[in-house]
């Protein structure tokens, strides 16, 4: 039973490792598109913070922005 305790800690550890590492893709990927498009963004700790003169008029301007922030799928 221990060896499968072990062998159970480092595929959870691999299995985190794994998502942590796409997770920062896809930040990195949301910075380059923003990037892009002009709007200077950052990444702080897990989440993406972007700025750019008149980038709240153009978020409520859009309403296909808007959706896609409320998006779950």
């Amino acid at each position: 039973m221990t060896g499968n305790v072990v062998r159970g800690d480092v595929m959870w550890v691999t299995l985190t490792r794994r998502m942590e590492e796409r997770a920062a893709r896809r930040r990195a990927a949301i910075v380059d598109a923003l990037g892009e498009q002009g709007v200077a963004a950052a990444i702080e700790g897990e989440a993406v913070r972007a700025s750019a003169s008149g980038l709240k008029a153009r978020w409520m301007a859009d309403l296909s922005l808007r959706e896609a922030g409320r998006s779950r799928a």
